[in-house]
């Protein structure tokens, strides 16, 4: 498949699509979701995401959200930046840490 071929079906430019394989963007979920719907794979399998080990004290899917919000570079095609990383990082933790003492 071409990256031509890619942006026709996920309804982007093939500049975009460019910028995904070399990491210079990273598609949002409403996308990351089309994508794994149009290869018939999960959203995880996309991201890469590891097996949770053992031993490791928090979930993996914590542990992947703390990689990926360290990789983004832009949100919405504007740059993000080290303290925007790190906003979402605490806002992402409260929200589960309080949505988890709740159970």
């Amino acid at each position: 498949m071409t990256q031509k071929d890619l942006a026709e079906a996920m309804k982007v430019s093939q500049q975009t699509i460019g910028a995904w394989e070399t990491e210079r963007a990273v598609p949002g979920a409403d996308t990351l979701n089309e994508l794994a719907d149009y290869f018939n794979v999960t959203t995880d399998y996309l991201l890469g995401r590891p097996e949770k080990k053992d031993g490791d004290t928090k979930p993996a899917a914590v542990d992947d959200l703390d990689k990926m919000i360290d990789n983004a570079r832009s949100f919405g095609g504007k740059q993000m930046t080290e303290n925007d990383r790190e906003i979402i990082k605490a806002y992402l933790k409260g929200f589960y840490d309080n949505k988890n003492q709740g159970k």
